[in-house]
């Protein structure tokens, strides 16, 4: 029996998957990782679906559960029938923890806190012919009023520039076109470094150092740390995509200042006018919650009309989901079937956003990264659907929007 690890939830998760998958390679035990999210009640119960899955379909298996839920609660993930062991998001990264000649306890869970190490940077990683994620931060030191990953991840700690470069570099040589950064709070990258440099900063040495990287993208932004060296390469360094994604939450400065936001509605819009002053191609994405607590119906229409005002193209719409021990918990709640009514409007004033956004693309070239399936992104991340190798880079100029994609019709 061959071993696996299913992630669940972020970009983060995905990455650190890797570093698992790598370390338990060679190991002779048949084991079955789950890399637990715990962003949202949804994100708890699709972990626990997970690993009943896990548990009837591989029942010689080792079932074994890390990642944020498990680093939060461990005690309720080693309870659930079948799970073998529970390894925290520190434990999770190092290879004693995999070693089979080891005698393991069943919680393997330490103070996140303590951690002063981000995932391993590994010279020996695989490239795709499309993109590949590269962890350049862990952590969050801010404590907004919804959330618990800080929890489950510990304080912000970022990684030097010299393992960013070897990986960056290993990358290309194996044909990666495209290199994602990603972190917990990406745009607090930098003060635990000598030098203090900002993610700007690095950013543009990243890109000095390895030229022939084609195209580098960012993740998650929080939109009050935007620093000018940043700025300054989106207006002019055509190797950073024009697409970002905002951590913006709710547009609503009373729904903000409740969740301990440091923006302001005005400012989050203003932001996303300067860009595209100093990039006109750029588009924007964000994710916004309905039905915080105390939320009314004039606090969610500032969300709703957010997604005008900033010209969100792309918008990750979540409930909000009360998390035990938050502030935000101990609100008074909006009735769940109002979250829902509320996530749904905001939902469907995203889809036409997208939409408008698609057919504003019609009839321009754009530069296209193809991935599986015949699906190609353009620079701004728009979905275009055509027949070309993955891997590639093409310019394509659509004529159509079907499906939810770009392409061409000669009909």
């Amino acid at each position: 029996m061959t071993s696996k690890v299913i992630n669940l939830g972020c970009r983060l998760n995905a990455y650190e998957g890797d570093v698992i998958r790598n370390l338990i390679a060679q190991e002779p035990r048949s084991r079955i990782v789950i890399n637990t999210c715990a962003v949202t009640q949804e994100a708890e119960r699709q972990n626990r679906q997970t690993i009943r899955r896990a548990v009837r379909d591989n029942p010689r298996a080792e079932i074994i559960v890390t990642g944020c839920a498990a680093q939060i609660n461990p005690q309720a993930y080693a309870d659930l029938p079948g799970v073998t062991r529970v390894v925290g998001n520190e434990e999770k990264l190092r290879r004693q923890t995999w070693s089979h000649t080891a005698n393991h306890p069943q919680i393997s869970v330490g103070d996140i806190f303590a951690a002063q190490k981000t995932a391993p940077h590994r010279p020996d990683a695989h490239g795709s012919r499309t993109r590949a994620f590269v962890q350049v931060q862990q952590g969050c030191d801010h404590r907004c009023t919804f959330c618990l990953i800080p929890y489950g991840r510990g304080n912000s700690r970022s990684v030097p520039l010299g393992p960013l470069v070897q990986q960056a570099r290993h990358l290309v040589e194996n044909g990666t076109q495209e290199i994602v950064l990603t972190g917990v709070d990406l745009t607090s990258y930098g003060p635990d470094l000598p030098g203090a440099p900002t993610l700007g900063q690095m950013v543009r040495r990243l890109l000095a150092q390895v030229p022939e990287l084609r195209r580098l993208r960012l993740s998650s932004l929080d939109c009050s740390e935007i620093d000018a060296d940043l700025r300054g390469l989106i207006a002019g360094e055509p190797r950073l995509m024009p697409h970002l994604h905002l951590s913006l939450q709710a547009g609503h400065d009373l729904t903000l200042k409740r969740m301990k936001r440091r923006h302001r509605r005005a400012e989050a819009v203003q932001l996303c006018k300067e860009l595209r002053d100093l990039r006109p191609d750029i588009a924007f994405g964000a994710d916004l919650i309905a039905g915080f607590p105390t939320e009314t119906e004039d606090m969610f229409q500032g969300s709703l009309d957010l997604i005008a005002d900033c010209g969100l193209a792309y918008v990750h719409v979540f409930p909000y989901s009360p998390r035990t021990g938050t502030p935000a918990a101990r609100m008074p709640q909006i009735d769940p079937a109002i979250r829902k009514e509320r996530a749904a409007r905001l939902r469907a004033t995203a889809a036409r956003a997208l939409e408008t956004f698609l057919f504003s693309r019609l009839n321009q070239p754009a530069s296209l990264l193809m991935e599986a399936g015949g699906i190609g992104r353009g620079e701004d991340f728009a979905p275009y659907k055509l027949d070309a190798p993955q891997g590639t880079i093409l310019t394509f100029t659509p004529n159509a929007v079907r499906q939810g994609h770009l392409t061409f019709t000669s009909s």
